[in-house]
């Protein structure tokens, strides 16, 4: 019998790319950018009813969980993994290897993530079906992407040697992993056709990357593994929000998938697309007759090829080309759609300027301390 598989969303990024639509308090895994639900909401419905809700979970920060929860209602409570602090995607991923291990020693499971859109349902559900069965002999399956474009903001999967076919789809052994390399190298590798994107989507055993981690991570392991051993018992949250915190931050990619032996890369053909920053937006989006993408009332007069995105007031832009403007009822964004990648400087600008506005609590002075009172006393008579 094969093992069961299991879904991980992780959904605990802050998206600073798509400020100002993005905020700490709503976050872009939370937002709908198409008009067919949150990013979190489509990355569990592209999993319907492949993998039930009862196996799905996410991982989010603990301020996140209640509205997760709330996008998610056919999630289990119980399966909404809140983090006390960001500490890389490694520990998320451990943390949520700890529960479905619990749950089901051989249980394999699909690591995915809250921002990515898939526009092939079905080539996906095939493709984890495929990456679930080599999971199952013990591999780390990572699902590659076929580069379209010389993308410098993504890594890179060079393929080695293939692995025996499973139906209609192969795997390679992985040769290397490449980050994030210079225009001129990600053009040599986009037109060579041995190399993948990291689409940052694994399956393995839960068990099998646990044991990777004790290999290669030992200090993260040993920390999870406390937190394991708390599991449904009553100082289970005590434990998290004590060893949490101490815990290395590290990627799973650099942790563990660059260090490992068995590591193999599906190349999939799934429609994917990493909603990272508003030019992407703008190419997810319907274009009018001039290149625009429009979302909400908009005048645009000789406007082209721009993004133009409010929800609650009309936008009005005159003689405008290749821009990205994004109104919100906090802030205004206007940028060129090739400068998307540099709006999260802008983003840590809004946050260290509202930091820096927030009014200092003034600490009382103690009171002055008044002489005690004595209590007046009768004179005692003699006897």
């Amino acid at each position: 019998m094969a093992p069961k598989l299991y879904a991980l969303i992780l959904a605990g990024g802050s998206g600073t790319r798509l400020w100002p639509r993005s905020q700490p308090h709503m976050p872009k895994q939370f937002l709908d950018f198409t008009g067919a639900g949150s990013l979190l909401q489509l990355a569990r419905q592209r999993l319907h009813p492949f993998i039930p809700a009862a196996r799905t979970f996410v991982a989010t920060h603990t301020d996140y969980r209640v509205l997760a929860h709330q996008q998610l209602r056919k999630v289990p409570a119980g399966n909404i993994l809140g983090e006390p602090a960001a500490r890389g995607t490694a520990a998320a991923i451990g943390l949520a290897a700890l529960h479905i291990r619990r749950r089901d020693p051989l249980g394999v499971m699909a690591v995915l993530t809250a921002d990515h859109l898939i526009s092939k349902k079905r080539e996906f559900q095939a493709a984890l079906r495929t990456a679930a069965q080599l999971a199952a002999d013990g591999w780390l399956v990572t699902l590659g992407i076929a580069p379209s474009r010389a993308e410098t903001g993504y890594g890179y999967i060079q393929r080695g040697a293939a692995l025996p076919a499973r139906g209609a789809q192969r795997a390679y052994r992985v040769a290397r992993f490449v980050e994030k390399p210079a225009r001129d190298t990600a053009a040599k590798y986009a037109a060579s056709g041995a190399y993948s994107w990291n689409s940052g989507m694994f399956i393995w055993r839960a068990e099998r990357v646990l044991e990777e981690m004790a290999l290669h991570m030992p200090e993260l392991h040993a920390g999870l593994e406390q937190i394991g051993a708390a599991l449904g018992q009553a100082h289970a949250a005590r434990t998290l929000a004590k060893i949490w915190p101490l815990l290395p931050v590290e990627t799973i990619d650099y942790g563990v998938m660059e260090k490992a032996a068995r590591v193999a890369v599906l190349p999939v053909e799934i429609g994917w697309s990493d909603v990272g920053s508003w030019d992407v937006v703008y190419n997810l989006l319907p274009h009018d007759a001039n290149g625009n993408a429009v979302s909400g009332q908009h005048y645009s007069p000789d406007t082209r090829n721009s993004l133009i995105y409010s929800g609650h007031r009309i936008v009005a832009t005159l003689g405008l080309q290749d821009m990205v403007v994004v109104d919100t009822p906090t802030a205004l964004l206007i940028c060129p759609r090739e400068r998307a990648q540099e709006v999260k400087l802008l983003a840590q600008m809004a946050t260290h300027k509202r930091t820096a506005d927030k009014p200092k609590k003034k600490t009382a002075k103690p009171a002055a301390r008044k002489p005690a009172l004595r209590a007046k006393t009768k004179p005692r008579k003699r006897a």
